[in-house]
């Protein structure tokens, strides 16, 4: 069984109209509600290639049952922390540019909080855990480590995708994954331009020097690059026109190690990985996997 984590919930509100003006009332061309947050995506693909997984986390109100319901709806189990006020509802205007407005969450009390720690004290040894996403009010940073550090204790396999700083200190418990995109990368070096490729794999080293058993790197249109102490790997991604940008990482990280445990390589599991990406941001929500072996025959895979 693989286990995800999401801990800022989310129903993702996706509009269309032709342009978005101010001081006027906008009208919309279509719209389309949708169970969200990193962890949650992640559950829905993997269940998507056949893969059995619980999905972790708080949930609240009214978004929070459609969130549940949705994943129920597939037949993923699901063991959220209920709490009070709403799961948080972001909104995503494609209007010849994309605009997103994330919201922050509900406030989570202590004791709700312990109750999410105690459930993952509970995954047996030698699962995978995805803790992905951001956090809401009243979760600070550490909760990270905490979790890391349970993680380590545990024996789990620790899949973190999180834009925090403190990822770096969790890395002295050895996740077995990481997924920063390009962007986030910089940050954690403090680097305000755009990373050259030579550059990226420099500090997707210093990441596994520093503990990381494994790095993946979202790349958006460039593709992805996948690092581990043996191999360098380049993936490319599909052409197509972009529509929404916000899944299309959990989709790649889903992918990637869905298609392991399925039984491909590591260069094959990241050629659908990427393709996954791409079909995700071609659409308005995760990616038909029906699609994904056709897509993928686009993606071409270099070792560097």
């Amino acid at each position: 069984m693989i286990y995800t984590c999401t801990m800022n919930t989310a129903v993702d509100l996706f509009v269309e109209t032709d342009e978005l003006l101010p001081d006027v009332v906008n009208r919309t061309k279509d719209e389309d509600y949708q169970p969200n947050g990193k962890g949650v995506n992640i559950s829905f693909m993997l269940k998507r290639l056949g893969l059995d997984n619980t999905a972790l986390g708080f949930t609240g109100g009214f978004t929070g049952r459609f969130i549940e319901n949705e994943l129920l709806n597939e037949k993923i189990v699901t063991d959220f922390v209920e709490v009070e006020g709403i799961s948080r509802i972001n909104i995503f205007i494609n209007a010849t540019r994309e605009f997103k407005i994330v919201n922050k969450g509900p406030l989570i009390s202590e004791a709700r909080k312990q109750e999410l720690i105690n459930k993952i004290r509970q995954i047996p040894s030698g699962r995978f855990l995805f803790i992905s996403g951001s956090l809401p009010r009243g979760v600070p940073d550490d909760m990270y480590l905490s979790l890391s550090e349970i993680a380590a204790e545990n024996k789990l396999k620790l899949i973190l995708d999180i834009s925090s700083p403190v990822l770096l200190d969790c890395l002295s418990y050895h996740p077995f994954l990481i997924k920063p995109n390009e962007q986030e990368l910089a940050a954690f070096f403090s680097q305000k331009k755009a990373l050259s490729e030579e550059e990226i794999i420099h500090y997707g080293n210093e990441l596994l020097d520093r503990g990381a058993e494994r790095v993946l790197i979202s790349r958006g249109k460039d593709g992805a690059l996948y690092l581990d102490r043996q191999r360098t790997l380049k993936a490319t991604a599909a052409k197509g026109k972009v529509v929404n940008t916000a899944c299309a990482g959990d989709a790649m990280l889903a992918v990637f190690v869905g298609k392991q445990e399925l039984g491909c390589s590591v260069p094959e599991a990241l050629r659908y990985a990427s393709a996954a990406g791409s079909l995700t941001a071609f659409s308005k929500g995760l990616g038909d996997v029906s699609d994904l072996d056709q897509t993928a025959s686009q993606i071409q895979i270099t070792h560097l």
